[in-house]
């Protein structure tokens, strides 16, 4: 567009010169000729400020919504730029990233709900097939047990121990699948009972502190945050080795949410560790559901996980 305008000026003033029937002497004065090359060249600096201080918004504007990415972050601020022709553009694609977000949102939650209803789905079946069919092979054993020689006998006690141990280990998926205690009591309980599991097997003292009101979040909520904080116990019982772990839930008077988990154990590098440890996963269900995931560890200084979601 300078390039324009210079090509522009200039045939202007060749057009004026033509139509005024001016000789070409000025041309030949020095004087005269400086201050008209000095006239073009504060009209095209003036040109170009104008153009730069009317294309300045628009490419702030284009630079951030390229920086903005749907899949990661909120829709930022895209006003403010004082330009009408640029505010309104901004505004406009404003519209389109909230409509975006609260689609990812609406979105994020349908998902949430079918992992769970298929969680539920499972659990039950592993609950009333699999295990009715151990059940069924274990009083076969019980009954054949009662025929067979008696130095058979130790090795059906064996085949029925490895039966029992595997029953007890389907229930006990069954209820990871989904946990008995979060639709009987709710969120608080079903964490409180989580922890005592933890300390029983890890030996490490748990403590769960419980702020503000929590029994009035909707059921996607309360799965995203017993599903959180079961990865995160999970993650300290495997790699943390912890002697003690603390569990904050605080709620907030208008259905925000904030967990935080934060253990004494042998923490990591996030960097090195990249997606591991089930983070991924974690972040992106706190992303599914509005929300954002935070972790701070460092090695030998424990590991501190907070989850967010909003109302």
């Amino acid at each position: 567009m300078v390039a324009a305008n210079v090509v522009l000026v200039v045939l202007t003033l060749l057009a004026a010169t033509v139509g005024a029937r001016i000789d070409g002497s000025v041309w030949d004065e020095p004087r005269q000729f400086a201050v008209l090359a000095l006239a073009i060249v504060l009209t095209l600096c003036v040109n170009l400020w104008m153009l730069q201080r009317r294309f300045d918004p628009l490419e702030r504007l284009v630079e951030r919504m390229e920086r903005f990415d749907p899949a990661r972050d909120r829709a930022p601020d895209l006003g403010g730029d004082h330009v009408t022709e640029v505010d309104r553009l901004g505004a406009s694609f404003q519209r389109l990233l909230d409509r975006i977000d609260d689609e990812r949102r609406r979105t994020g939650r349908l998902v949430l709900r079918g992992q769970e209803e298929e969680r539920r789905r499972v659990a039950r079946d592993l609950h009333d097939e699999v295990n009715q069919a151990l059940t069924g092979v274990l009083l076969r054993l019980e009954a054949l047990a009662q025929d067979v020689p008696a130095d058979e006998r130790p090795r059906v006690d064996e085949i029925k121990a490895l039966t029992g141990t595997a029953m007890d280990e389907l229930l006990r998926l069954a209820r990871q699948l989904r946990p008995s205690a979060l639709d009987d009591h709710g969120l608080a309980p079903a964490l409180d009972a989580q922890l005592r599991v933890f300390a029983e097997r890890t030996g490490a003292s748990a403590e769960l502190a419980v702020d503000g009101a929590v029994d009035g979040l909707d059921e996607e909520t309360q799965v995203v945050v017993y599903r959180t904080a079961q990865e995160a116990l999970s993650n300290a019982a495997r790699h943390a080795h912890p002697g003690r772990v603390e569990v904050r839930l605080r709620g907030g008077a208008d259905g925000a949410v904030e967990l935080r988990v934060r253990d004494d154990g042998e923490g990591f590098d996030p960097l090195a560790t990249g997606g591991g440890l089930g983070l991924d996963g974690m972040a992106e269900r706190a992303r599914l559901a509005g929300g954002s995931l935070e972790l701070r560890s460092a090695r030998g200084a424990g590991t501190e996980l907070t989850l967010r979601l909003p109302a």
